[in-house]
């Protein structure tokens, strides 16, 4: 079976709603559908984070980070993390696990390898996104974090089947584009109940038109991808690199200059994507 068929095979999976999921992934998305429900109590909440040991270490990290914590004071337990983020934070961080989740029955260390650097350029999208969002595009910062974090989702899955079928991830990555992002990409955030509003900007990020000044989440979502320090390993070509540089410009918005605001908020993205690479 070649590369295309590959493709089409897994996207008609997809399509059909018949996915492979790890265990984990399937007890994550039952604590997203408890945190969805209007009453769903905060202590209810931390009581079901508090019976994951890393999820309630991730979720303490994340409240004690610059983005969340400006008085300095730290919180020590699940529910004052909790209370402080808020739900929707909550759910973004969640989906954090989730998307982490979906590669960790892979055994391959060059697979291994992929997967940790498409989670790294996740969370340096995903922080450079609210930072963006708060500053220049004043989309909501909190769905930005959680389009950052879901808009390599596809990449993910397929990085999880990629042992099953060997050759799927090698070679130039147009078809990857086609197949990868923009059928079983759409697939997965369907199955996964991404809002309608995050899976259009990530197709925006697949089209690549960003307005200038950027003003849309879908253009904020594509800045952030652009100037992220780190690369996805799945769209890692010469070609990726002269087009993303030729990207790194700087830019007047009504509020002041681009690359000063970037430059005063590098701690807080600094702290932010720490956090979510626990």
């Amino acid at each position: 079976m070649d590369k295309l068929e590959i493709f089409k095979t897994i996207a008609a999976e997809v399509n059909r709603g018949d996915l492979v999921f790890p265990t984990s992934v399937d007890s994550s998305l039952r604590l997203q559908k408890a945190l969805d429900d209007p009453d769903c109590h905060v202590d209810a909440a931390a009581k079901m984070i508090a019976a994951d040991p890393l999820l309630s270490a991730r979720t303490v990290a994340l409240a004690n980070s610059v983005a969340y914590n400006r008085s300095g004071n730290e919180v020590t337990n699940v529910r004052l993390a909790v209370n402080r983020l808020g739900f929707r934070t909550l759910k973004a961080m969640l989906a954090s696990v989730i998307v982490r989740q979906l590669n960790s029955q892979v055994k391959d260390p060059a697979l291994k390898a992929k997967a940790a650097q498409l989670w790294e350029h996740s969370a340096h999208v995903s922080s450079l996104a609210q930072v963006i969002a708060k500053q220049v595009t004043k989309v909501d910062p909190e769905t930005a974090i959680f389009a950052g974090i879901v808009h390599e989702v596809g990449g993910f899955y397929l990085i999880s089947r990629a042992e099953e079928f060997p050759g799927l991830l090698d070679g130039e990555p147009a078809t990857w584009i086609e197949y990868g992002e923009r059928l079983i990409g759409r697939g997965i955030m369907r199955r996964l109940g991404i809002p309608e509003s995050v899976m259009q900007a990530v197709e925006a990020l697949w089209h690549g038109v960003c307005a200038f000044p950027p003003e849309s989440l879908g253009d904020t979502l594509i800045l952030a991808n652009d100037i992220a320090p780190v690369l996805s390993p799945l769209h890692n070509n010469e070609g990726d690199k002269i087009a993303r540089f030729s990207r790194r410009i700087n830019f007047e918005f009504e509020d002041g200059n681009f690359q000063d605001v970037m430059s005063d908020s590098e701690e807080q993205i600094d702290s932010l994507t720490a956090a979510l690479m626990l």
